[in-house]
């Protein structure tokens, strides 16, 4: 009976020791970082940078009647193209 008892111990034993060398050695791999979004075309306050980008356009500055600034120069992203819908017969 001891025998028995000693085997069965001795398998559990080395079976959570392998287990614990398994986790660890997943913990330990590493993980893909997520892409970088380009930054959003209302960050951007230069001229040059917003036409470097297609999806981005500049805003000139607007004035009124009396020459005051009512809306200032700003890159501003252009509207996304809507999908052409099909025509029904």
């Amino acid at each position: 009976m001891r025998t028995t008892l000693l085997k069965t111990l001795g398998i559990s034993l080395s079976a959570a020791v392998l287990a614990a060398f398994a986790y660890g050695a997943s913990a330990q791999e590493k993980k893909a970082a997520p892409a970088k979004k380009p930054a959003a075309c209302s960050t951007i306050k230069d001229m040059a940078a917003c036409n470097a980008r297609e999806d981005c356009s500049w805003a000139e500055e607007k004035k009124n009647a009396k020459g005051k600034v009512t809306a200032k120069a700003q890159c501003k992203a252009k509207p996304k193209p809507k999908p052409a819908k099909e025509k029904k017969k």
